[in-house]
């Protein structure tokens, strides 16, 4: 019995952990001010609009990339 709720939780915690995990960013352009930032949440095409359509696995990442990009100088 308490090897099969061992399993289970095991088994909970593995699956659960990539959604606890996972965040995403990317590099957008503010409509109003016309700056880019990074954002946590897919811009919505309105007050933020994507600027190179990619998504990156880290913050460091998309700060590089902002730097580079032809929108954001």
């Amino acid at each position: 019995m308490i090897g099969k709720v061992l399993a289970a939780a095991s088994i909970a915690a593995i699956v659960s952990m990539p959604a606890y995990a996972a965040t995403d960013y990317w590099v957008a352009k503010n409509a109003s001010t016309k700056k880019c930032e990074v954002v946590d949440k897919k811009p919505d095409g309105k007050k933020l609009t994507d600027v190179g359509s990619k998504m990156y696995d880290t913050k460091e990442n998309a700060d590089k990339a902002m730097k580079m990009l032809n929108a954001c100088k």
